[in-house]
Formats: C-alpha cells, structure tokens, sequence
C-alpha cells in the first residue's frame, strides 16, 4: 500500500500544515473537517481527497472511514481535530463549554480511532514492496501508525485551563491506553503535546472571539507556528515504522514549562567569575 494518511481537524492551522507537509514528502492525504469551503482550498493547493466529517458524530464518522476504505485505505492517522473553550475557572465555568470540549478531544478522537482501526488494520496486511527500507526489520507484514496530538495542558494544569486540561488529560490517558491495547500487533501509537503555539484561531475560539486578548499570550515571544508542529508530526511517521516515538513534548525555546515563558529578546548569561 502506497504511504496514505487520514488527517482530522484539517481545515486550518496545524492539522492544514500536517496536510501540506505529509503531501510535500510524498504521502497520500485524506483531509477530514467539518469546513467544506476550507477543505476544497486544501484540495486544490495539495491534491489532497477531501472528507466533511463531524467527529463528534458517530454515524459521520463511520461514513467516512468507509469512503477511506473504499478509496484506497490507509495506514497512518492523524487525531488532530480538538480545541479549547474559555478561561473560566472550575467555579463559574460552563458544563455546556466542558461538554463540547470532551465530546471533540476525547470523544471524537475515540470514534475515529474505532472507526479507522479495521481500516489500519488492513494496511498491516500488505508487506511493504522490496526497497522500502526495512531491511533488517520483522518486514513480512505492512505497517500502520496513530498519532494523536494533545496538548501540555494534558501533562500540567494551570489556573483557568480546568476544562481543556481535562480533556487532553483525557486524550493522553487514551492514547497511553490504546498502545497497550494494541500490544503485539505492527500499528505504532504516537502522542504530540505542543506548548505555546500561535494559529490563526486557536486562541482567538478559545476567547470567544475577542481578537485582542488572543494576541496577549504570543505578546513579546517566539512561539511554535503550525508549520514548526507539523514538521515534527510528520517526522515521526518518517521513522523506521519499528520506532515508536510515544511522547512528543514540543515547546519554544522561550517556554521552560507551562508556567514559564521568557518574554523579550533571548540571549546568554554573562560568564560568571
């Protein structure tokens, strides 16, 4: 089987790059979004074939892992598609905030993982074409990889981030989970938690529109941009498939931690005496 890729949460930011930059190195791409308009652009700049899928929606979500199977299959995933909703504390925060924020990093993910795991699964049973590469590796069977992209806000919680530090909690307890559920079989369960990362409309969604405050987190700072993310992303699936790169942990320099971003110019200490 040819390198074929499904890719969700692609109409922007770092799932779009993800699209570009799987296309740019030679993959076959499906670009999953809810955005029609969006996708089609995406289409005509990267060949890529394009699904409009709501993840959150079970029965769209099965249709499109047919129209995946149908047109090619596939054996690598890319769970993608989230996002964050307010900065509310655990006190006044929103249920109905909380709920869409699980149903679209955790439930979502889950239904296209499902969905999509037959469809990977038969990819494993094609050996890959003499010369691929894997020479010295157990070769006799094909490959699949999964990689879920979640968040720092999943591996360290900070004040106002309570209902997204929850779900990609979630996400990563999922992710962890699943590799031990596929244990023995030749598909690769990969996780990529970037920090401070500025799209287009992450945080601009994430504050309800108001396009000022979105600015204030990247104010005086070089952050992670979509193309940066999905550069490693892709570089994962690039790996001989044997390796399996399980955490990601990807910041900008200036960012020592999720409570800790330098602000101004970077430059060394003085040497001390």
């Amino acid at each position: 089987m040819a390198k074929r890729v499904v890719v969700t949460g692609a109409s922007s930011g770092i799932g779009a790059a993800t699209v570009r930059r799987f296309a740019e190195l030679g993959w076959d791409t499906v670009a999953v979004a809810r955005r029609e308009d969006r996708l089609r652009a995406l289409a005509a700049e990267t060949g890529a074939h394009t699904i409009v899928c709501d993840v959150t929606d079970e029965a769209a979500v099965a249709r499109m892992a047919d129209e995946v199977r149908v047109t090619g299959g596939a054996s690598g995933l890319v769970n993608n598609a989230g996002g964050a909703l307010g900065t509310e504390s655990v006190e006044t925060g929103l249920n109905d905030d909380w709920r869409r924020m699980f149903e679209v990093n955790v439930i979502g993910l889950r239904n296209v993982t499902a969905a999509l795991l037959p469809v990977l699964r038969e990819a494993t049973l094609v050996a890959p074409a003499p010369g691929a590469g894997l020479e010295g590796i157990d070769a006799g069977h094909g490959w699949a990889s999964i990689l879920n992209l979640t968040s720092t806000a999943g591996l360290n919680s900070y004040p106002g981030g309570a209902g997204y530090n929850a779900a990609k909690y979630a996400a990563h307890a999922v992710t962890e989970v699943l590799r031990l559920e596929l244990a023995g079989e030749p598909i690769r369960v990969m996780e990529l938690a970037p920090g401070l990362v500025h799209t287009e409309e992450f945080t601009l969604n994430r504050l309800r529109g108001d396009a000022a405050a979105a600015e204030t987190p990247y104010a005086n700072v070089t952050p992670l941009t979509a193309d940066d993310v999905a550069r490693v992303l892709v570089g994962a699936f690039e790996q001989p498939p044997h390796v399996n790169q399980d955490l990601i942990v990807l910041r900008p320099v200036a960012q020592s931690s999720v409570f800790h971003t330098h602000r101004g110019p970077l430059a060394a200490k003085p040497q001390q005496p």
